[in-house]
């Protein structure tokens, strides 16, 4: 049974970094496009862009074929997570999966729905101690299921290697 809002949600809050930098952006971006390329034939774009002043961190393709579409797609993932502080892939499990109309009307949005995406594929990056995302993490270009949990997925593992080095292993 696919995961439900706050259990989503939680899943996202449990990959809460011990820090961020553009190091960590980068060391980042490289293993979900290296992640991407291992799971998927199909191109993808992958973005990793701060909160507080919309910075772009990392920008690349997994294999040639995207096109500028992809990008949009990343801008409206973004600023779903950016604005609301939980992934693209939540909100679209918190309106009967993928309801935009209902969306819209929830937070009228009016005439400016369309800057929104509530398909899976933007991540909240998190800081322990840190009020809300420090950053979005966002890929497009597969199943937007497969997007997200990709993301996560290395999340996770990034979270487990810091770890690691934190305590000497």
């Amino acid at each position: 049974m696919p995961l439900q809002f706050d259990e989503i949600v939680a899943q996202e809050k449990s990959v809460t970094l011990p820090h961020f930098t553009s190091d960590d952006a980068f060391a980042l971006g490289i293993s979900i496009r290296t992640r991407l390329r291992d799971v998927s034939e199909q191109p993808a774009v992958v973005n990793i862009t701060l909160a507080n002043n919309r910075q772009e961190l990392f920008h690349a393709t997994s294999r040639p074929g995207t096109v500028p579409e992809n990008d949009n797609w990343v801008r409206r993932k973004q600023n779903t997570v950016l604005r609301f502080g939980f992934s693209s892939w939540a909100a679209h499990n918190m309106f009967d999966k993928g309801d935009e109309v209902k969306f819209k009307d929830r937070f009228q949005l009016g005439e400016t729905a369309g800057e929104y995406a509530i398909h899976g594929g933007g991540v909240p990056i998190r800081v322990k101690g840190v009020e809300g995302p420090i950053a979005a993490i966002v890929v497009s270009g597969l199943a937007q299921e497969q997007d997200h949990q990709i993301i996560v997925e290395c999340l996770q593992d990034f979270l487990t290697s810091l770890e690691g080095e934190q305590s000497g292993v």
